[in-house]
């Protein structure tokens, strides 16, 4: 009797951990779908993302770990033109998302924020407009942070001075204002990471009231 209870518990435990992974793997895949139905790809890059899949690791351009969460989009240099969506907050586990040199347009989703395990964002030389939402300030595990080239406007977050893991932040070539940031990572970036930003003054240790003013 003893011995047919521990295989039920078992065959439970197993079928629950099936069922934990087949859904995460669909909330995972029906985010990234989402993604790929807001883009236009005329080089057919995403023609693996079948979302009838159980979950997106076999797609090309995603790495997943042994969990089969997704840990990694890599859809850098891939001629595709479309906007950016608020479901990519839902891949908890991404560390890696690289959209570099695409013709992605529209702001960035404040979602992004949510991504607690990124370590580097990377949506240079893109058209993205709007300011760049303070949320991503809550990235903590964040080094690279790559937004150059872009149309964005606003002041650089103030809680980006908070996220000590910084390495590597470029926001030249947009039209960013208020002041550069000078402590905490940014002590060490250098200056002309923010270059060609007509209205963004530094480095002028500014006080916290001062900072963003008339900056929209």
């Amino acid at each position: 009797m003893a011995a047919s209870t521990s295989l039920w518990t078992i065959c439970v435990t197993l079928a629950l951990t099936l069922i934990v992974l087949v859904v995460s793997g669909n909330s995972e895949g029906d985010a990234l779908y989402t993604l790929r139905r807001s883009l236009s790809d005329p080089d057919n890059v995403l023609q693996s993302w079948d979302p009838t899949l159980v979950n997106p690791c076999t797609w090309f351009h995603i790495t997943c770990n042994q969990d089969n969460r997704v840990t990694r989009v890599d859809l850098g240099n891939s001629n595709l033109f479309g906007h950016l969506v608020p479901e990519l907050g839902k891949l908890e586990h991404l560390q890696y998302l690289e959209l570099y040199k695409n013709n992605i347009q529209g702001t960035i989703p404040a979602e992004l924020g949510n991504l607690k395990s990124l370590v580097s964002l990377d949506l240079y030389n893109n058209n993205i407009s709007g300011t760049i939402p303070p949320s991503l300030g809550k990235l903590k595990s964040l080094v690279f942070l790559r937004l150059n080239d872009n149309r964005l406007t606003g002041p650089i977050p103030r809680a980006f001075v908070g996220i000590s893991s910084l390495k590597v932040v470029d926001v030249s070539n947009n039209d960013l204002c208020g002041t550069i940031p000078t402590s905490g990572p940014f002590a060490h970036i250098p200056l002309n990471n923010f270059e060609n930003n007509p209205r963004l003054e530094g480095p002028e240790l500014l006080g916290l009231a001062s900072y963003d003013t008339n900056c929209s």
